[in-house]
């Protein structure tokens, strides 16, 4: 399981996906972050141009060639006087933060998902030995009734109900091995892995240790929970572009600046007196729109609100995930107690059943309900071995995952 965890984190292609999509919000977030610096770009020119020539009294003059070089600087720089690039940057920033959050959900459900289809796997194994054992039970006790039979003590209805208790086991046997594959393939795509390339042999539940859960500030969750952290982050986003919006009703203050040389000749571009510059300032007050900024500044605080609300909700479902998952716990755990005694009063029962059953005073239909309480029972057990150990990682996601016992001092 450790190696399939360790695996999944470098190769899982969600998780590839989701790391793809906050380098794609670095890029964004640099790219929304540029108006805050001024724009530079540089000029390198050359013009060729011919007039025509004119006829005057049957003469002919030809046209004149002028060639000139021309080399400048342009610069420009809007004044953020409102902060709208100021918070459009910090947007995209909280944007990117929140992408990389979105980047932990996606591996902590990964995650999630391969200890679910692992511990399914070991399920689906020890069901298939519990299975298997049940046969060779129901085969003994088969061979046991036709002895009977060839004695002169039991006759063909005996025989024929123990043969369909002896079908009805081994038909539980194809569908066990269906999810057994069905699951060994889910792992092998969730490790990005042809399914012939995975093996998981010889496991048990009973091998299964489970780490302690160390108790800590209810509080404390909202920093753990990555959904919890990117609902925050949006939600920040989504304040800032309120900021953005606002500043569209005030004036936009834009200085522009191009300064170069410019000469006939070549060889003369570069002197004193081919140089020029221009400097120029203007601002642009939006003065009707047809309520276009209003309904941008409406929008923003709107999408807001519901940012707001959904990560209210977020944190309420957060404390509601934990409440649920422990009590999953506690009540697996009980029943995983309780089924441990109806195998062993079952196990019991079964024994002396046949041991009655070889003495030839056994009733056969007590030796048929004996038998069939034992094999529900048996693989109800490992039913539920899986349910507890689904509800413990059930709560490992809900703490956000990586709760780790504290150091004690």
């Amino acid at each position: 399981l450790t190696t399939l965890m360790e695996e999944a984190q470098t190769v899982n292609l969600d998780i590839a996906a989701a790391t793809a999509r906050f380098i794609q919000a670095d890029a964004q977030a640099r790219v929304a972050g540029a108006p805050l610096f001024p724009s530079l770009s540089g000029t390198g020119q050359e013009t060729y141009s011919r007039t025509s020539g004119s006829s005057s009294s049957g003469l002919t003059n030809g046209g004149r060639e002028v060639v000139n070089y021309q080399a400048s600087l342009s610069a420009s720089y809007e004044l953020d006087f409102w902060g709208k690039n100021r918070d459009a940057a910090q947007a995209a920033e909280e944007t990117a933060v929140a992408n990389r959050f979105d980047r932990d959900v996606v591996a902590l459900t990964t995650l999630t998902s391969v200890a679910n289809a692992y511990f399914t796997v070991l399920s689906s194994q020890d069901r298939l030995r519990v299975a298997e054992r049940n046969i060779a039970s129901a085969q003994r006790i088969l061979d046991a009734i036709k002895q009977r039979l060839s004695a002169g003590t039991g006759n063909d209805l005996d025989v024929a109900q123990q043969e369909s208790v002896l079908a009805n086991q081994r038909a539980l046997v194809p569908p066990l091995r269906q999810t057994l594959e069905q699951n060994i393939n889910a792992l092998a795509t969730l490790v990005s892995r042809p399914p012939e390339s995975i093996r998981v042999a010889g496991g048990s539940l009973n091998r299964i240790a489970v780490p302690r859960v160390t108790p800590g500030v209810p509080s404390e969750i909202l920093t753990q929970r990555p959904d919890i952290r990117r609902q925050e982050a949006q939600l920040a986003s989504a304040t800032a572009n309120i900021g953005v919006a606002r500043a569209q009703f005030f004036p936009s203050i834009q200085l522009t600046g191009n300064g170069g040389y410019q000469s006939s000749a070549l060889v003369s571009l570069f002197q004193p007196h081919a140089a020029f510059f221009s400097l120029v300032g203007s601002a642009t007050q939006p003065i009707f729109d047809g309520g276009k900024i209003l309904g941008n500044f409406e929008l923003a605080r709107a999408k807001q609100d519901e940012l707001l609300q959904t990560y209210r909700k977020t944190v309420v479902q957060a404390f509601a995930d934990v409440d649920n998952a422990l009590t999953n716990v506690r009540e697996t755990t009980n029943r995983l107690r309780l089924q441990r005694d109806v195998v062993t009063a079952s196990r019991r029962a079964y024994q002396l059943a046949g041991d009655q059953l070889r003495a030839g005073t056994a009733d056969i239909v007590t030796v048929l309900n004996v038998q069939v309480t034992l094999f529900q029972a048996e693989d109800a057990l490992v039913q539920a071995q899986l349910a507890r150990l689904q509800a413990i990682v059930s709560l490992y996601q809900a703490l956000g995952g990586g709760w780790e016992p504290r150091m004690e001092r």
